[in-house]
């Protein structure tokens, strides 16, 4: 049996529970102990597949098809370790097993209630991870805030099951918020003390508190948090606002929260962390050589959680370049024709993001053609890469209509059709191609270039797909289907000839970018970029006096 850590939060929501929980993964990883992370989510959505962008951030999928919180792109991120469907539970889908045994007969006519029965599923999904011998340590994070009506049955679960195991076998670590008044000049530890009662209340007392905080904590601040929550004061951990998220599991190494957990663990004769290319990532990422300006075109840029999984994938393909990334949010609705030169002339290259519906999709396209006419490096994730086909398709084949079934029913050109197993389905959840699929890449190819191999595997999330039946048509006017899947022959890939960078792919290759490997399209990606921006400043550079007399 592995032990197991939970990770809950209090005072407010979006204190990063997720990094908190990633950071202490890491760090216990880094000593040779196998780690895994699971997300509990309160809410009645049996996953974050058809919440809207904006409710929730992006949707990450796992390899098995597993649509799931953004947080589990974290746990992944840190630990370059690949998640699951067991790594994300919701209450929505706790509730569904529960209500689908009922209906079986499996409660044998007892009545059906949020104690056991709800808690026990609950139990059982936590514990799951735990089975087998894979992993030394399991790590939970509870989704929601302590006080929450919705995650109260998540509470009780934990409650149970540091009653049922041996002590040192369970703990509780709790994230929360030390505010500072500027007017008083002061943190603030009362709303601490007041999310622990409210914790011990529920009959869950946490091991260890780690304080988001602004300001550094004093010696005196630390003890009266650990007297007035009943902790050890080495078990109060300051967790200040940190420049980049991956500096975290270092602030958690210099405040000795690994060391605390391994002693409460009983885990003996553990090695000294082993981060050097943690280290390393991070020195590149802080002492950069050289900047390029990235135009992220997309429609909900207003909540930067929605491209999570592409913004740190800039972050890791910027660091491994020696270069940083400036990310400029251009939203695809506010582009036209006419303005899309002012727009976009500052860039040194362009990527056109992923998304569902009708909405900012003209202003995708123009943005496309900008990159296409003006050798702008082009980069085009899933709706991305359709929108480059539509692009062509009405400027260069001269299918003035052409278009996506998912934006038009009635054009005479749908050069991105709905695939033929999704026509006939109803319901949404669950339902679109999802999850790891192969790719077959052509040789002498830009994907070639980039991959280093001719067989791939990447992830999906869609329902629309490239349509063959203009395959040849596209070949022959020079946007080349570079990867293709074996099995169906779908278009996973599409680049340009005669282009210093343009590429288009219809799965999602920022959920599989970590930062002890950063994906090669974005690293290529940047790397095309700076050679842009090199060529840009050289064009720029004054000639000098001597130059100019011979």
């Amino acid at each position: 049996m592995a032990k197991y850590i939970f990770v809950t939060g209090g005072v407010t929501s979006s204190l990063g529970k997720g990094i908190i929980a990633a950071s202490l993964a890491k760090l216990l990883q880094a000593r040779g102990l196998k780690v895994t992370i699971q997300k509990f989510d309160p809410y009645i959505n049996v996953d974050p597949g058809t919440l809207n962008p904006y409710e929730h951030g992006e949707c990450y999928v796992t390899d098995d098809g597993a649509e799931t919180d953004l947080d589990l792109g974290h746990y992944e991120r840190f630990l370059n370790t690949p998640m699951s469907q067991a790594n994300n539970v919701t209450t929505g889908r706790i509730y569904q097993t529960v209500i689908n045994k009922e209906r079986a007969g499996d409660y044998l006519g007892k009545t059906v209630q949020v104690i056991p029965h709800i808690t026990d599923e609950i139990k059982n999904r936590m514990l799951l991870l735990g089975k087998g011998g894979k992993y030394d340590i399991v790590i939970t994070e509870i989704g929601g805030t302590v006080g929450d009506i919705e995650s109260l049955p998540f509470v009780e679960a934990v409650r149970q099951i540091q009653w049922e195991l041996p002590e040192e076998d369970c703990m509780v670590v709790h994230l929360t918020l030390i505010p500072y008044l500027k007017a008083a000049k002061e943190l603030k530890t009362k709303p601490t003390q007041h999310s622990v009662r409210m914790l011990s209340q529920e009959g869950v007392h946490p091991n260890v508190i780690v304080c988001r905080t602004e300001h550094p904590l004093t010696e005196e601040l630390k003890k009266k948090i650990a007297l007035f929550c009943n902790v050890k004061p080495n078990a109060v951990i300051e967790a200040m606002d940190a420049s980049t998220i991956y500096e975290v599991p270092l602030k958690m190494l210099q405040e000795g929260l690994d060391v605390i957990v391994l002693k409460k663990l009983q885990i003996n004769g553990y090695a000294a962390p082993e981060l050097t290319k943690w280290r390393a990532f991070l020195d590149k990422l802080k002492y950069p050589h050289s900047k390029v300006t990235i135009g992220l075109i997309g429609k909900y840029i207003e909540l930067q959680d929605a491209y999570k999984s592409i913004l740190e994938s800039f972050i890791h393909a910027g660091a491994i370049n020696e270069c940083k990334v400036q990310i400029v949010n251009v939203h695809s609705e506010f582009i036209t024709a006419e303005n899309v030169k002012e727009k976009l002339k500052d860039l040194d290259g362009l990527l056109v993001a992923p998304g569902f519906g009708n909405r900012g999709v003209e202003g995708k396209i123009s943005a496309v053609k900008y990159a296409r006419e003006t050798q702008l490096p082009f980069f085009g994730i899933c709706l991305g890469m359709q929108m480059a086909v539509i692009e062509y398709a009405r400027n260069i084949l001269g299918f003035t209509d052409a278009h996506s079934t998912e934006m038009d029913e009635k054009t005479t050109h749908p050069v991105i059709d709905l695939m033929d197993d999704q026509k006939n389905i109803e319901n949404k959840g669950g339902t679109m191609r999802l999850g790891a699929y192969p790719c077959e890449i052509k040789k002498d190819s830009l994907a070639h270039k980039i991959y280093g191999n001719t067989q791939i595997s990447e992830r999906h999330r869609h329902r629309w797909e490239f349509n063959n039946k203009y395959l040849a048509e596209f070949e022959k006017a020079g946007l080349l289907p570079s990867g293709k899947n074996p099995a169906t022959g779908l278009v996973e890939i599409v680049e340009l000839k005669d282009h210093p960078f343009f590429i288009g792919v219809q799965y999602h290759p920022e959920l599989k970018s970590t930062v002890e490997n950063p994906h090669p399209v974005f690293v290529h990606f940047i790397k095309a970029a700076k050679e842009h921006s090199e060529k840009k400043d050289s064009l720029k550079a004054p000639v000098l006096q001597g130059e100019m007399s011979s």
